[in-house]
């Protein structure tokens, strides 16, 4: 076995194509630049102020080279916050079939490969970061220590996610030919995050003669973390082929400037005749939006989606993590150390798309997840109803030092 596939012709080897592999002329490079303060006063307390900046060059994005869209903003079903007259819908000039028998502005070479899409990764990414954090410490001593930190931040870039890791930020392009109306805050992007974390080791009965007392009583060492994060945005999605471009993962919606913000509505589709039809019928003229007052409104086949990438918040992170510790003093080195560790102590709902004390991968690629970001779903910005209220969790531990 030599590992290749053989085919009966070239047309056959073309239609089993489903991934391209591009020449890398150009390369991923970052640039980073930083600078910092630090004051150190009073023997116990520093104050640090630092500033990092990072910019990512010719990131990989996912795209599908044989695929372009038929609709523009002169060609494409129009939508309407309200039924338009029968004169209106007279004048329109395209129905939904009419736009799929559009030519779709493709490379010369596409007509061979049209027997589906073929994925690839474009080095064209770039992403920007700017960071600015302040750092105040008291260091240990007579039992105490304690840090606050804030952190403004701001993450830009045009492909957050360039693999199937979730569909909270689509990992291809809505245009495959146009980048640029990619580029907007980042899904990695938090705003703000604020933390205070403290540790006090307890003098009580430490200098009792009574050991029974002092071993029962004393030697507790009580710490905890308390965290705010701002809200991680996400992208608002139609759930549709909207500019007919064979690909549904990245299509946005239509934004009404002047409706209730974070509120979202499906869309009917008319006939010439203003009579509703199915969604994809082909002889839909027009999309009527269910809700004009909504801010998000679906954008159905061939009509234009105007939103961008992450506009819509999630929720945001309030959290306390709290630890108790009973040290047991055996001899002189020796010593045994009972622990319970609650996270999220205060059990503070927090219906976030990763996780409230680390920076580990969460995979949001459920229907329900997408659900939260479709105007017109009984789930659209009820991220409550699609994830984890991150519940509080008791830990208890034991450790023996010798």
């Amino acid at each position: 076995m030599n590992g290749f596939t053989t085919f009966a012709s070239a047309a056959a080897a073309r239609d089993a194509t489903s991934n391209y592999k591009q020449d890398q002329y150009l390369m991923p490079y970052a640039l980073s630049w930083n600078f910092g303060v630090q004051h150190v006063f009073h023997n116990d307390y520093t104050l640090e102020v630092r500033y990092l900046g990072t910019k990512g060059v010719h990131l990989p994005a996912q795209t599908q080279i044989n695929m372009g869209k038929s609709t523009s903003s002169s060609v494409h079903i129009p939508t309407y916050l309200s039924m338009p007259s029968a004169q209106t819908l007279a004048a329109l000039p395209y129905t939904v079939n009419d736009l799929f028998k559009v030519d779709a502005v493709l490379p010369a070479w596409q007509p061979y490969f049209d027997n589906g899409p073929i994925t690839s990764y474009a080095f064209r990414g770039n992403s920007i970061y700017h960071g600015l954090a302040i750092e105040f410490t008291r260091r240990f001593a007579k039992g105490l220590l304690y840090k606050t930190a804030y952190t403004w931040s701001h993450n830009l870039d045009d492909s957050t996610a360039d693999i199937k890791s979730t569909l909270l930020s689509p990992r291809r392009p809505q245009d495959f030919t146009d980048m640029r109306a990619e580029w907007s805050s980042s899904f990695l992007d938090h705003r703000h995050r604020f933390t205070e974390t403290a540790i006090y080791e307890t003098p009580w009965f430490r200098s009792r003669s009574n050991k029974l007392v002092r071993y029962a009583l004393g030697g507790f060492i009580l710490s905890g973390t308390y965290t705010f994060e701002s809200p991680q945005y996400a992208t608002v999605q139609s759930g549709l082929d909207s500019n007919l471009n064979g690909d549904s993962a990245s299509d946005r919606t239509v934004v009404n400037p002047n409706g209730v913000p974070n509120s979202g509505s499906g869309v009917t589709p008319v006939n010439v005749n203003g009579v509703k039809v199915a969604m994809g019928d082909p002889s839909t003229v027009a999309y009527v939006a269910i809700n004009a007052n909504a801010q998000y409104i679906v954008a159905g086949y061939g009509a234009v989606a105007t939103g961008g990438r992450q506009t819509l918040a999630l929720r945001p992170i309030n959290n306390f993590d709290i630890q108790i510790k009973k040290v047991f003093p055996i001899g002189e080195v020796r010593k045994l150390e009972l622990a319970a560790q609650l996270f999220n102590a205060f059990n503070h709902p927090q219906y976030t798309a990763g996780f409230t004390n680390n920076v580990q991968q969460n995979r949001t690629v459920g229907a329900s997840q997408q659900n939260v970001l479709i105007p017109g779903n009984a789930l659209f910005n009820r991220p409550d109803l699609a994830f984890s209220s991150n519940p509080r969790l008791v830990q208890l531990t034991a450790r023996f030092q010798f």
